[in-house]
C-alpha cells in the first residue's frame, strides 16, 4: 500500500528543519497499522494523524502561549498512540478515528495488569493525557478520565544515570584529544582530521558546563557565545523547550575554547553560510544519537566504563544537576539547567549512593569516638 504521500512529519511541507531534531523520525502511519488499514482507511488515517502530530509539535504543551513538546517526545508520543489505535482497532470492531473515552478506559484496564514497570504504565497513561487534549482542541471532545494513577517516574524522580565528577574530569581530558585521532577515516580538509582543532573540545565542554540538551546543541549559534564575559545566552526561539531566555555561566577554560574554535570555523569553507556553531563533518546538525556516540568514544579513550548504564548525552546534563545541587543549591541548578518549573530541578534533591556510604562512614567514626570516650 502507497499513500503517495510523505510518511514522516519532517519530510510534510511547512517543517524545516531546525524544527525538527536530527535522526528523531516521526512517522504519521506506522507500518504495523497499514497491516490493518485498507487503502481508504490508510488515507484517512494519514489526514486525520497528520493534524495531531503537528499539534503536539507546535503547540501541544501549551496551546496559549503556543508552546510544543520536543521532537523526542512527540516521537515517543506518536509511538505510544499509534499503538492504542491499533489495539482499539483490533479489539473494539475495527477501524475508527477518533477514538472514545470508553476505548481508552478499556485499554488502560488491560495496562494495568501487564507485567512491566509502573513508570511504563505512567508513561502510558500520560500520553493518552496528551492524545484527549488534542481531540478536546480539534473536535471539542470532553477530557478523558481514569480511575488509575500511575506516575511515570516509578517512585523514583531522580535523575537514572550521571557522570561521577572523577569521569567528568576524565571527559574533559579526553576532549582535547579527540579531535585529532577520529575513530574513522577523515578527508584531509575536515575538521576532525586537524589535531589542533578546537571543535570537539569547545562542544563537549560547553555541555560540561552548561548540561546542554542534544536540540541545543544543534541549535547552538555563535551568536551565544560571549566568552569575554564567560557566558552564553540561549534566546527564547533557541532554547530547547522555548521556555524563556537564559543566561548561563561557564568556566574560564570553556570561555577560552568557544573563542578559539569561534576564530577557527570562520576560516572554514563549511560554515559560510550559516551561524551555527557546531555542524557535523556532513554540514548537518548534531542530534542525539551522534552525540551519544561521541560521549561513548571519549568514555572508551578515558576508560570509563559503561556497561550496564545508559551512557546517553543526558548523563552529562545530569551529572551538571546533581553536582551543583550538592555543592550550591536547587535554585542554581534551575538556572544552570534552564528549567521553568522547579518541580523538574527537584529531581536532582538526591544524595548520590557514594556520599550516602560517606555519611554512614563519618556516623560510624563519630560513634566509635563517643564509644571511647565513655
Amino acid at each position: 500500500m502507497n499513500l503517495e504521500k510523505p510518511n514522516t512529519l519532517e519530510r510534510c511541507p511547512g517543517f524545516d528543519s531546525d524544527m525538527m531534531e536530527p535522526n528523531r523520525t516521526i512517522t504519521i502511519v506506522r507500518k504495523n497499522q497499514r497491516g490493518f488499514l485498507s487503502d481508504k482507511a490508510a488515507v484517512d488515517y494519514y489526514e486525520y494523524r497528520k493534524p495531531f502530530l503537528t499539534y503536539l509539535l507546535r503547540m501541544g504543551k501549551d496551546p496559549e502561549k503556543a508552546k510544543g513538546y520536543s521532537p523526542y517526545t512527540v516521537c515517543q508520543t506518536g509511538h505510544r498512540t499509534a499503538r492504542f489505535d491499533l489495539w482499539v482497532w483490533e479489539n473494539r470492531g475495527g477501524y475508527k478515528a477518533p477514538p472514545n473515552q470508553d476505548d481508552a478506559r478499556a485499554y488502560m484496564g488491560e495496562v494495568a495488569f501487564r507485567d512491566v514497570t509502573e513508570s511504563t504504565k505512567g508513561k502510558i497513561l500520560g500520553v493518552l493525557g496528551r492524545y484527549s487534549k488534542w481531540l478536546q482542541h480539534k473536535y471539542n471532545r470532553d477530557e478523558w478520565e481514569f480511575s488509575w494513577n500511575f506516575q511515570s517516574g516509578g517512585g523514583n524522580n531522580g535523575p537514572r544515570d550521571f557522570l561521577t565528577k572523577p569521569e567528568r574530569r576524565k571527559i574533559r581530558q579526553a576532549a582535547l584529544g579527540k579531535d585529532g585521532t577520529p575513530n574513522y577515516g577523515t578527508d584531509s580538509d575536515l575538521l576532525e582530521a586537524d589535531p589542533d582543532s578546537w571543535k570537539f573540545t569547545s562542544l563537549i565542554w560547553a555541555s560540561l558546563d552548561a548540561g546542554l540538551r542534544p536540540v541545543e546543541v544543534g541549535n547552538a549559534r555563535v551568536g551565544w557565545c560571549e566568552p569575554e564575559n564567560g557566558l552564553l545566552r540561549i534566546p527564547r526561539e533557541d532554547s530547547a523547550k522555548n521556555e524563556g531566555n537564559w543566561t548561563v555561566g561557564i568556566t574560564d577554560r570553556t570561555a577560552t575554547a568557544l573563542e578559539r574554535w569561534i576564530n577557527e570555523r570562520a576560516d572554514h569553507p563549511r560554515y559560510e553560510d550559516t551561524d551555527k556553531l557546531w555542524l557535523t563533518r556532513h554540514g548537518n546538525r548534531y542530534g542525539s544519537n551522534e552525540l551519544s556516540r561521541i560521549l561513548r568514544d571519549l568514555c572508551d579513550r578515558a576508560e570509563i566504563s559503561y556497561e550496564n548504564r545508559q551512557m546517553s548525552w543526558y548523563a552529562i546534563r545530569h551529572s551538571v544537576g546533581t553536582h551543583m545541587t550538592k555543592e550550591r543549591d536547587l535554585a542554581a541548578t534551575q538556572a544552570q539547567l534552564r528549567h521553568e518549573s522547579f518541580k523538574t530541578t527537584l529531581k536532582y534533591d538526591n544524595i548520590p549512593v557514594e556520599d550516602q556510604r560517606d555519611t554512614l562512614d563519618q556516623m560510624e567514626s563519630k560513634q566509635q569516638l563517643i564509644f571511647q570516650y565513655h
